[in-house]
């Protein structure tokens, strides 16, 4: 990874949550533990490679749980840590300002579009 450019923790945060997929991540295991392809199933148009790297980077951040299964077919099933588990009500708050901020933004055409 790349050198913090700061001393400031949100930089350590947005390393580990920024991009599309990690906070998604966090959300659909929020539920419980789920396989690989159950998590595919959930975002159909990540690439398998990146959700392999995308779990690889949570699981190194400590925020994910990898068991692999011996027996037949092996699989390996993905949950939360505790340190995961803490974030879900902050995932949660960010949804729930979104919905609460739409009609803010249905005022503000500009704010609407989304990169």
């Amino acid at each position: 990874m790349k050198s913090l450019v700061s001393a400031c923790p949100i930089e350590d945060v947005m390393r580990v949550l920024s991009g599309r997929w990690p906070a998604l991540l966090l959300y659909y295991l929020k539920d419980g533990t789920k396989r690989f392809s159950d998590l595919q199933r959930d975002n159909p148009t990540v690439s398998h490679r990146i959700l392999a790297l995308e779990l690889r980077k949570l699981e190194a951040a400590g925020l994910v749980r990898r068991t692999e299964h011996q027996g037949y077919p092996r699989h390996v099933d993905y949950a939360l840590t505790a340190a995961g588990c803490e974030l879900v009500p902050m995932i949660d708050a960010l949804a729930d300002w979104w919905e609460a901020s739409a009609p803010r933004r249905a005022d503000e055409p500009e704010l609407t579009r989304v990169a």
